[in-house]
């Protein structure tokens, strides 16, 4: 009987080449699966604390009848977000109609005679009204403005054009824009000013890629997915030698 002879045992140089191609395999498919697990995994949890957070807020308001463990054996979540889309719909069905329209004209009437509830009340509802608005242009775009020296570039977020005693104060016959630049990596903290439209280099990327550009200090980038693409590739690549091996 003719044994087949081990290449290990024949070439011991082949023992550490074989030994860095399986370590290097492993890392880079730990790698991998800990870039797909972990967005994963983070979503997950930022969603269900989304869903308990307002099913506690939502379900003392909703009779214990209607429960769905009264008739499932087992504990069904999301009451409280169902109940409250519902109602959010419903709301803006009514502040639709007329009779709607007439409450909430009577309401803002009411919190408009309220000093300190006023000033609060208008500035959350102006907040609102640009961010959730369908037609509006406010923090849609992203451009480059020289900051905070010549020759030194950084992201900000296009706003709305200066307007009344603000468009009126600026000198000049120039176009002028507002920007926001935030800061890294809390995106809520920042600069918003004024500037000619001029120096804003207005550029294709969207505000979401933005944002986690900023808040990673640059270590997300827009290409992010073709990244891990060519991470699988390089695992695809180092395992085949190793299992021809």
């Amino acid at each position: 009987m003719n044994d087949v002879p081990d290449p290990l045992l024949q070439s011991p140089e082949a023992a550490p080449v074989h030994r860095h191609r399986l370590g290097a395999g492993l890392r880079t498919w730990f790698l991998t699966g800990l870039v797909i697990a972990g967005p994963l995994a983070v979503t997950a949890w930022i969603v269900w604390w989304f869903v308990t957070t307002v099913d506690n807020a939502i379900r003392p308001l909703i009779p214990a009848s209607w429960w769905p463990e009264n008739f499932l054996p087992f504990y069904v979540p999301g009451l409280g977000v169902v109940f409250a889309f519902c109602g959010l719909t419903l709301l803006g069905f009514l502040a639709a109609n007329l009779a709607g329209r007439t409450l909430l004209r009577l309401g803002e009437a009411i919190l408009d005679s309220m000093p300190v509830v006023r000033g609060i009340y208008k500035s959350v509802k102006q907040l609102f009204e640009t961010v959730f608005s369908q037609s509006g242009t406010g923090f849609r775009k992203v451009g480059l403005v020289q900051f905070p020296a010549p020759g030194q570039w950084s992201l900000v977020f296009i706003s709305t054009p200066p307007s009344g005693a603000i468009l009126a104060a600026l000198p000049g016959p120039v176009e002028y824009i507002s920007v926001f630049l935030p800061c890294t990596p809390n995106p809520t903290t920042g600069f918003y000013y004024y500037l000619p439209k001029s120096d804003v280099i207005e550029i294709p990327l969207t505000p979401e890629d933005a944002a986690k550009l900023i808040m990673s200090a640059g270590l997300i980038q827009p290409d992010a997915q073709a990244k891990l693409g060519k991470l699988a590739a390089q695992g695809r690549a180092v395992s085949a030698p190793a299992s021809a091996s």
